[in-house]
């Protein structure tokens, strides 16, 4: 073992350190290097401001805390100014971005001390942080009127990616395509109700009820039980030995008359072994016992709504969708990937043309997945159209645990023919798995195709509106080829 000099802690080098435990680890390099004040007030002070940005709080400002005066009160007066305690509350993620870039201008007063005095180059540090912040506000008002959630879009790893995208073309595509769902709030409830991971208290009046022939129920029985009651006066069963004088035999007590018996009487008395009568000292008391049973249920049970859970969206990109229905199913899109981040839910996309044209990828509401969602409106809309290649990807996938109580909606003009084989394998889903398939048909007619796959569908009728033309739908209702052609359903 190494001899350790007296008066020598080798763990006082770790306490030192000890508060970077209370921070995240994007913050480590910027607090150890920061050019204002000395390492260890600086890393207590930081994990207090900190502690303070998430409940709501400015720090104190005192003469001895971090930035050190005179960068202090400028730093602080742009704090309350901006209202950042407010925007930082519950929020780990603004909080950590407002601490980063604090850090960042606070260790650039070094640099403006070459030009200017002390004072004037703290005010300048503030100054500058208060600009940059604007901006990041102004990303987060973005963010936010898009998606209404910021999602992991500002987590220290993915947040100048994502503030790069938000200054991208393909996003103002997608602020369009966001203001267009406002104007279908319908359709916004349709997305929002799928998934079945949660059973609601509403009755679904579409589901036919629980055949749940048995029930099971608690139930109380009687039982009877034996008690031991020591002395108990009750029938007599016979003679035994014992010492209780009251249930002495007559022929014991003639002992006590002859002077010399009498101490063989207080002898056998000692000892328990005077002749008594025997007593039936166990007492019977009906006692109640709850057990569980199975019972004939007298009636079916409703059922019960689901909503909630993941997402699966197979979404037409064929050439017939050019237009308003483009619009439209990206707005479909949108509307799943924002939905699911608020729910804190999983989306998958399956976006599919012609034969082997099909894109992948799952939604969250991140740099990578809006980053996806941009590639996505950026892509056009053309070829042919062929559903059995998505379909059967997206039934594999239920199969997986963590998307086992997905829904699967179909966004799509209905301009496509399912095979026999895959429609018996949508319905053996949906008996085995319990799998709903939601339709939302961007055209003039609901599809024999559509009507195969799908237990519901969501009629976009002014679909035209969305692409510019503004025309109305030229047919009454959707039903034209149930109307028209009954029999040519399987």
């Amino acid at each position: 073992m190494t001899p350790v000099a007296p008066g020598f802690d080798p763990q006082a080098i770790e306490k030192v350190l000890a508060p970077l435990d209370r921070l995240p680890r994007a913050l480590w390099l910027q607090s150890l290097v920061n050019s204002r004040g000395a390492l260890v007030p600086r890393l207590a002070d930081l994990v207090r401001t900190r502690d303070g940005f998430l409940a709501g709080t400015a720090p104190a400002g005192g003469a001895e805390e971090w930035p050190l005066p005179p960068a202090t009160q400028p730093f602080l007066r742009e704090l309350d100014r901006l209202r950042l305690p407010a925007a930082t509350q519950h929020n780990e993620d603004v909080a950590d971005q407002v601490v980063q870039m604090w850090l960042w201008h606070a260790d650039r007063i070094v640099d403006y001390l070459e030009r200017e005095d002390e004072t004037t180059a703290c005010e300048r540090a503030a100054a500058l942080f208060a600009a940059e912040w604007h901006e990041m506000a102004a990303d987060i008002e973005s963010l936010m009127a898009v998606f209404e959630t910021l999602g992991d879009c500002l987590k220290s790893t993915q947040c100048a990616l994502t503030r790069g995208l938000l200054r991208s073309e393909g996003w103002q595509e997608l602020v369009r395509i966001s203001g267009l769902m406002h104007r279908l709030p319908e359709l916004r409830g349709v997305i929002r109700r799928l998934g079945r991971a949660v059973e609601t208290d509403e009755i679904d009046e579409t589901r036919p009820p629980e055949l749940s022939v048995m029930e099971r129920v608690r139930t109380r029985t009687q039982a009877w039980r034996e008690v031991h009651v020591p002395s108990l006066v009750a029938e007599t069963r016979g003679v035994m030995r014992g010492g209780n004088i009251a249930r002495m035999l007559p022929s014991e007590s003639v002992l006590m008359r002859q002077p010399r018996l009498r101490l063989t009487w207080f002898a056998r008395m000692v000892e328990q072994s005077l002749l008594v009568y025997e007593d039936e000292d166990r007492l019977r008391e009906p006692v109640w016992i709850e057990s569980q049973s199975w019972q004939p249920s007298p009636d079916p049970k409703p059922r019960r709504k689901l909503e909630t859970g993941p997402m699966i969206l197979c979404v037409d990109t064929s050439g017939s969708m050019q237009g308003g229905a483009e619009n439209v199913a990206k707005g479909v899109v949108l509307e799943a990937m924002r939905t699911a981040a608020a729910q804190k839910r999983r989306c998958y996309l399956f976006a599919f043309g012609g034969p082997e044209e099909i894109v992948e990828r799952e939604l969250p509401v991140d740099a990578s997945g809006v980053q996806a969602m941009i590639g996505f409106l950026a892509q056009g809309f053309r070829a042919g159209t062929d559903i059995e290649q998505p379909l059967d990807r997206a039934l594999a996938r239920l199969h997986e645990s963590e998307w086992r109580f997905a829904d699967l909606l179909v966004a799509s003009d209905g301009e496509f023919g399912a095979t026999p084989a895959m429609a018996a394998r949508i319905r053996n889903a949906k008996e085995a798995l319990g799998l709903r398939v939601q339709g939302v048909l961007i055209g003039d007619r609901e599809t024999i195709g559509i009507r195969e796959v799908c237990d519901d569908v969501f009629w976009v009728r002014d679909w035209r509106k969305f692409g510019g033309s503004g025309g109305e739908s030229p047919v009454p209702h959707k039903g034209l080829t149930a109307t028209y052609f009954p029999g040519a359903l399987r």
